[in-house]
C-alpha cells in the first residue's frame, strides 16, 4: 500500500495571487520559482492564453515543513462556510488571558492585511479560546 507523502491544500477563488499573497504573509511562506525557462511567473503567465492567464497561483512553507497552498480560480463566488478550513496555531500552549493577548495581536495584525473578524470563541472548559476570522475573499480560518 502506497503512503501519502505531501499534502496540498487547494483553494477556489476568484483572484488566486491576492489570495496567495496574503496566506504568505499570514503564514511566512513564499512564491517558489516560475518553471524552468522562465525568468518570472509574469513572464509565465503572459505565455499562457489569455483565458488562462492569472487562473493559478501558489505558495510554499519556505522550510519544507507545511504544505504547498495552491489557489485557483473558480467562475462562482463564495456562498456558504467552508466544509474544510486552516487553523493558525498562534496560541499553542497558552491558556487565559495569555491566550486572548496573542490572539488578538495575531488578529489586528491580519486585519490590517485584509482579513476580517468574524468572531471570539471563548474557552469553555473544553475548548480553548480562537478567533475565527476570514482572508481577503472570505474564506474562514481560525487562530487557534
Amino acid at each position: 500500500m502506497a503512503s501519502v507523502r505531501q499534502v496540498q491544500v487547494t483553494f477556489d477563488c476568484a483572484d488566486p495571487e491576492r489570495v496567495a499573497r496574503f496566506w504568505c504573509e499570514v503564514l511566512g511562506y513564499v512564491v517558489p520559482q516560475p518553471p524552468p525557462g522562465f525568468e518570472s511567473w509574469d513572464a509565465f503567465n503572459s505565455a499562457l492564453p489569455p483565458e488562462r492567464q492569472g487562473s493559478a497561483f501558489a505558495c510554499v512553507d519556505p522550510t519544507g515543513a507545511g504544505p504547498r497552498l495552491f489557489f485557483q480560480r473558480v467562475p462562482e463566488g463564495k456562498v456558504v462556510k467552508n466544509r474544510v478550513h486552516l487553523d493558525v496555531r498562534v496560541g499553542l500552549g497558552l491558556t487565559g488571558d495569555e491566550r486572548l493577548a496573542a490572539l488578538e495581536t495575531e488578529g489586528d495584525r491580519l486585519t490590517a492585511l485584509g482579513a476580517k473578524r468574524v468572531e471570539l470563541l471563548r474557552a469553555d472548559g473544553f475548548n480553548e479560546s480562537c478567533l475565527v476570522m476570514q482572508d481577503v475573499e472570505g474564506n474562514e480560518f481560525c487562530l487557534d
